[in-house]
């Protein structure tokens, strides 16, 4: 099975921006459903942004127009571009994969990484 290390959290200034990424090894990206989820304590995992076999993508209403979830096949890589970042977007950010289509349900998705952690003051 995929096996998933993210990479790329840190602290940033309201406002800010960084980019996740998410390197998979053990299987081919791109052939199924990935998607990013954050969580913060005692919350459940949000499904933040996922990404299907043939390019399209979803996102969360809460980071529609600022998030950008995409991949790059030929590094095996997932990527998870952060924009206007707010106090509300801190937690730990986990990508995961392989996941039922057209879906950001935790219970749905097969492999997860250990998660980055992102602070956003």
């Amino acid at each position: 099975h995929v096996q998933l290390v993210e990479s790329g959290g840190g602290s940033v200034q309201v406002g800010g921006s960084l980019r996740l990424s998410c390197v998979a090894s053990g299987d081919t990206i791109g052939r199924y459903r990935m998607g990013w989820f954050r969580q913060i304590p005692d919350r459940e995992r949000e499904g933040v942004a996922g990404i299907e076999s043939d390019g399209s993508t979803s996102y969360a209403d809460s980071v529609k127009g600022r998030f950008t979830i995409s991949q790059d096949s030929a590094k095996n890589i997932l990527y998870l571009q952060m924009n206007s970042l707010k106090p509300e977007d801190s937690a730990m950010y986990y990508c995961a994969a392989p996941g039922v289509p057209c879906t950001l349900v935790e219970g749905n998705f097969g492999s997860w990484g250990q998660g980055t952690q992102v602070t956003v003051s």
